[in-house]
């Protein structure tokens, strides 16, 4: 083991601890060298200054509910799960204090009694964690109303790579670190080059590929460029976050649309309207969810279904807001609309939201349902166009799949259902991964819409942001992190690394520590990321 001088955490790098932290979400594998559990953030700081003298790269990461790859690598795998330290609520500003390790759901449940929320809700905030949510600039379905995290994040508590520490606050002046100083050095340049052509990308409604150099350019706050960094450009240690009052009341409806085009324009409208939340749910999707009991009635022939919420300050606000979403969608060619109003209702209504995954549960083992296309986002009004490619792209190659999303986002989910017995699936899923992102690049959009870059897309960024902009984001990795410490390959590809690399689905792959694979299937399993890993090899 190495000896890490001042740090008085868990290291481990056993066969077992490496191993039950080789996968995440996602579908990748990398085994690290070893496994650092800080017990505080003067641990991360040893554990940082250790990296930059011995060169070793360090891959932090949360729950490891990351789906793209960001959360394993071959360095030391820094678990931040155990700073979970939640701080006294300031009720007058609204604001909060955190460590990265709390869970979402956890901190909106100490919220509540105060008539508080952390807004951003992604569909993992029973176990993904915030430091997680600000690293990838996660976002979720009540996005289309309240925004991604980014400016949910109000200051960042930062370990830089050569082990300084910092707080970055809206506002203030950028602290005096190297990185920092480094960065500045190259701001004037970054600001021209932002000038000539913006790294971002025109109508799309949720980003969380690249650095976030536009949102900064914009804002001048550092803590705009840190937020969706991936671990790449600092370790969080600690955030400060925005607050936002609970809604007294809330609504919603379903609509069934003959057409996918249909249900663009009332996912459109519904969006215009000020719906809280607006999803999509395919023909693919309720294909697979016919095969098991269905919450909610579809009416045969059905391409597509809307979800649409409403927030209101009383449920006679609430009501008439839906009334409105409605009517938009009896005007778009709804074939049915179902409002709900209350809470046994709504749940119902939202229960068909994920009616296909205890289905997707029960398909054949060799069936891996495999999330590498899963984080698509286009221009609204190429909602339609990318879906119905989407579907070109999974029949071409033979892979059934099933699509839903954010539509009032413009923001695609899929999940490919792969059969690892063929001896070619491995050939199909490249080719897939090809064609989905070239389809992305040609109508405007992004790869990663919620889920970040990671490892999985990091190689392929060319692509979709181009040469010049690709460059822009390798100066800013460099400025911060002039060694490679710090997450290296993810965000930023490094030479050699291979698209997709090491898949865990591969019947191939050599077998992992028994009890380190018995852990990852119950987590797997049981969605039980936000459970310590190590306490899992214990049985």
């Amino acid at each position: 083991m190495p000896n890490v001088p001042g740090f008085r955490g868990i290291l481990r790098d056993d066969a077992a601890a490496r191993d039950v932290y080789a996968e995440a979400a996602g579908i990748q594998r990398r085994v690290p060298r070893a496994v650092a559990v800080p017990a505080d953030a003067a641990d991360v700081v040893a554990l940082v200054r250790w990296a930059a003298e011995t060169s070793t790269p360090l891959v932090p990461r949360g729950s490891g509910s990351s789906m793209a790859g960001g959360a394993i690598g071959e360095g030391v795998v820094v678990d931040l799960s155990r700073l979970r330290a939640i701080g006294d609520v300031d009720l007058a500003a609204r604001r909060v204090r955190v460590g990265p390790g709390v869970v979402l759901g956890a901190l909106n449940a100490e919220l509540a009694p105060r008539g508080l929320r952390f807004p951003v809700d992604p569909s993992s905030w029973s176990f993904c964690t915030v430091g997680g949510m600000a690293s990838t600039n996660a976002a979720g379905a009540r996005t289309v109303r309240v925004g991604a995290t980014r400016p949910w994040v109000a200051a960042l508590d930062c370990v830089f790579a050569d082990g300084s520490r910092a707080t970055v606050r809206r506002g203030d002046p950028p602290p005096d670190v190297p990185a920092v100083v480094r960065f500045l050095a190259i701001a004037g340049e970054l600001r021209v080059a932002e000038s000539r052509r913006a790294a971002r990308h025109d109508g799309v409604r949720k980003e969380s590929s690249g650095y976030g150099i536009a949102p900064w350019a914009r804002s001048g706050d550092l803590v705009d460029l840190l937020v969706g960094s991936e671990g790449t450009l600092a370790i969080f240690v600690g955030l400060e976050l925005a607050l936002q009052p609970i809604p007294p009341a809330t609504a919603s409806l379903l609509a069934a649309f003959p057409s996918l085009e249909a249900a663009v324009a009332a996912a459109t409208a519904a969006r215009e309207a000020g719906a809280s939340a607006c999803e999509l749910l395919d023909r693919t999707f309720l294909d697979v969810a016919a095969a098991g009991p269905l919450p909610v009635e579809i009416p045969a022939g059905t391409e597509a279904v809307v979800l649409a919420e409403v927030e209101g300050e009383s449920a006679a606000a609430a009501t008439e807001a839906l009334a409105a979403i409605a009517r938009a969608c009896d005007d778009a060619g709804a074939t049915a609309v179902r409002h709900a109003d209350d809470a046994e209702s709504q749940h119902r209504l939202w229960a068909l939201r994920h009616a296909a995954s205890p289905i997707l549960a029960k398909l054949d083992p060799a069936l891996k349902s495999m999330q590498f296309i899963e984080d698509g986002a286009v221009p609204p009004p190429r909602l339609a166009e990318y879906v119905r490619g989407v579907r070109a792209a999974l029949a071409r190659q033979a892979i059934r799949g099933v699509i839903f999303g954010h539509a009032g986002d413009a923001h695609v989910h899929v999940n490919p259902l792969v059969d690892v017995r063929l001896p070619d699936w491995r050939a199909r899923v490249e080719a897939l991964f090809a064609e989905v992102t070239a389809l992305v690049a040609s109508l405007g959009g992004t790869v990663a819409g919620e889920h970040g870059d990671g490892r999985l897309r990091a190689p392929v960024l060319r692509e979709v942001w181009g040469a010049e902009i690709v460059d822009r984001f390798a100066r800013v990795k460099r400025a911060f992190d002039p060694e490679g410490i710090l997450n290296p390959g993810a965000k930023i590809a490094l030479a050699g690394d291979e698209r997709l690399g090491a898949i865990k689905y591969d019947p191939t792959l050599p077998p992992l520590e028994p009890t380190a694979r018995a852990a990852l299937a119950t987590i797997e399993r049981d969605r039980a990321y936000s459970s310590f890993r190590l306490d899992l090899l214990n049985g």
